[in-house]
């Protein structure tokens, strides 16, 4: 198993960063990490995200990865970076190449059991369902019905209040957002702000 999906496990968790910008990418990371959550996800939302990724892939500190990785050239410049995962918010055959030509677990968005479906033809090292406060964390058991063994990944609206939830209906691991990382809290810097609402994060998964 690679170790990016082995931390997302280990963990039970992974965060998703949407910000402006991030000043310091590497306290970022060490404070979620400290923290409980050594799988971040940066997103091409974020101008010089590739920048931001490969400065936490040269410290080694937790697991970096690429998030709404939408075309083929991002995700072999994101890999190139140094991402370790790959996380998509829908199916895309072009990402999935380029992940399995390169070795790099994807994690693929969906919300469909024929997305789902789909999601695992193309060889997806989780799926993320997207957005999961949509259906709530009943969805996730319903989803488990006819795929008991696929690795579900909530995203959208995952919060402490109901991490626990969505845990307990079926996911291997939940993604915190801004939750955990609200944008304005990077972009001024405040990592022990995060590092707390992490703590608290994790907390909650049990």
């Amino acid at each position: 198993m690679n170790s990016a999906v082995e931390a997302i496990l280990a963990d039970r968790a992974l965060t998703v960063v949407r910000a402006p910008e991030i000043p310091d990418p590497v306290a970022l990371a060490d404070s979620l990490a400290g923290a409980g959550i050594r799988a971040v996800e940066l997103t091409f939302t974020t101008p010089g995200v590739l920048e931001y990724i490969g400065d936490i892939a040269k410290a080694g500190v937790g697991v970096i990865g690429a998030g709404t990785v939408l075309t083929r050239d991002q995700a072999q410049s994101a890999i190139d970076a140094g991402a370790q995962f790959l996380v998509t918010p829908g199916i895309s055959e072009q990402v999935a190449e380029v992940a399995a030509q390169r070795e790099i677990p994807v994690v693929m968005g969906a919300f469909t059991p024929s997305e789902v479906m789909w999601a695992m033809e193309l060889g997806a090292a989780a799926v993320k369902i997207f957005p999961a406060k949509a259906l709530g964390p009943g969805y996730l058991k319903d989803l488990h019905g006819p795929f008991p063994d696929v690795r579900l990944i909530p995203s959208g609206g995952v919060n402490a209040g109901n991490a626990a939830d969505f845990l307990a209906h079926g996911a291997v691991a939940v993604t915190a957002g801004t939750d955990v990382v609200p944008p304005a809290a990077v972009a001024a810097g405040e990592w022990a702000e995060i590092a707390s609402r992490a703590a608290t994060f994790v907390r909650a998964l049990h």
